[in-house]
């Protein structure tokens, strides 16, 4: 079985959630882990993700910055097999992931590749549309 968890400091993760839901009609495993909004220490919400998780499931995390604290706290379970942290998470990436064949464990290379796409979709659209090449007026 494959989980997906999306964790960010504040709302990020349930706005996200929210919005695969809606793409995808709740398609998939997927929680969220919105931090610091109680007192509840990361480490025991994360547990509490996690305590029903076996050694045969692929868990994919999602966290919002590479040297923020939600992504620290993910690092020691980056041992666990077929357990995968992403950071820098953004809906192309994770919409990829999730929809992906369940038959097979995901590898580096694919989980790779759709950071590859995902980035290429992050852009500043006032420079790609200037760029774009311009109509024909024969067209019209």
């Amino acid at each position: 079985m494959r989980k997906i968890l999306i964790a960010s400091h504040h709302k990020m993760a349930e706005g996200m959630k929210d919005t695969l839901n809606y793409i995808t009609g709740g398609q998939g495993d997927v929680h969220a882990l919105s931090a610091y909004l109680t007192n509840t220490p990361i480490r025991k919400e994360i547990e509490a993700l996690l305590k029903d998780t076996k050694d045969e499931d692929e868990v994919l995390v999602f966290t919002d910055l590479l040297g923020g604290s939600v992504n620290q706290a993910f690092f020691p379970y980056t041992s666990r097999p077929h357990f995968h942290v992403i950071t820098g998470m953004n809906l192309p990436v994770i919409l990829s992931l999730l929809l992906k064949s369940e038959d097979s464990y995901l590898t580096a290379e694919e989980i790779q590749s759709a950071l590859h796409d995902a980035k290429e979709q992050l852009m500043y659209v006032n420079e790609y549309v200037a760029n774009l090449p311009e109509e024909d007026e024969d067209d019209e």
